[in-house]
């Protein structure tokens, strides 16, 4: 007796290829992964305009993973109260965030009042006094502090015209009385003192040349016995360095305010150099 022999099917068979699924597979795929970028894409706005609400989002996906990696079973009522809270947290962090008051604007400097056009000259219990620290000053910079003492104490069309051909002039100013006021700048050390020869020069320009009502010479140093002599019979003022000093620091009168009677252009003597 014979037996039937079983039919076997062949253990692979080859599929044949069919056009319109794989354009349809790779429609899908197409499809999926612009979806893919567009989510994205709108996660990342998202995440711009609402970190708070992308942070909770990743923190539920974390957890979630964490859950299932450990294969603890959650049901969906814990998981919903437990987004729930943190839904919650995040909503009052928002809240509190929209109602804080803005902060106070800085308070604006003011600006310094501007100078009043019939305010009087400077005086000289009111106005600060300038210290100079006159050793360290250069030959210009003494020109000019002299002239800014000049200023505080109420003189006029001050001007420095120190330089090559200024014939002897480094300050030019009009007192508060009226009076020319010629000024030679002297920025000696302490052992060059100013001599007669100095004053000679000076004496022969001030009056004649530049006109002064009123002749002075400011240095940091000292004057020797002939120039201070030479000074004396010619009308200059000699201001040393402590008068310099005590001017300045408002210890002392202005210089021409010392001498009041001047030297007018009827009275005074042509100053020659001596030979």
């Amino acid at each position: 007796m014979t037996m039937p022999q079983r039919r076997t099917r062949p253990l692979y068979r080859r599929r044949r290829f069919d056009l319109r699924a794989t354009a349809m597979f790779f429609g899908l795929l197409a499809t999926a992964l612009i979806a893919g970028g567009f989510a994205v894409r709108a996660l990342a706005e998202a995440a711009q305009r609402r970190p708070v609400w992308v942070t909770i989002l990743l923190c539920v996906t974390v957890a979630a993973l964490l859950a299932h990696r450990r294969r603890r079973r959650l049901s969906a009522a814990r998981i919903a109260r437990r987004t729930g809270e943190a839904l919650h947290r995040a909503t009052a962090t928002a809240l509190d965030a929209l109602d804080a008051p803005p902060p106070a604007p800085a308070a604006p400097v003011p600006a310094p009042a501007a100078p009043r056009d019939d305010a009087p000259p400077a005086a000289y219990e009111d106005d600060p006094p300038f210290v100079y620290d006159f050793d360290a000053l250069s030959p210009e910079e003494f020109e000019e502090a002299t002239a800014a003492l000049c200023v505080r104490d109420g003189c006029s069309d001050v001007e420095v015209v120190g330089g090559a051909g200024d014939l002897g002039a480094d300050v030019l100013a009009v007192s508060p009385g009226g009076r020319r006021i010629v000024i030679q700048c002297k920025r000696y050390s302490d052992d060059n003192k100013v001599g007669s020869q100095d004053l000679q020069r000076f004496g022969g320009t001030c009056f004649t040349v530049h006109e002064a009502d009123l002749a002075l010479v400011v240095t940091t140093s000292e004057f020797t016995a002939p120039a201070e002599e030479y000074a004396a019979q010619c009308g200059i003022v000699c201001v040393p360095r402590e008068a310099l000093l005590a001017w300045s620091e408002g210890r002392a009168p202005a210089p021409w305010e010392t001498d009041t009677a001047g030297r007018g252009t009827h009275d005074r003597e042509v100053c020659v150099p001596e030979v």
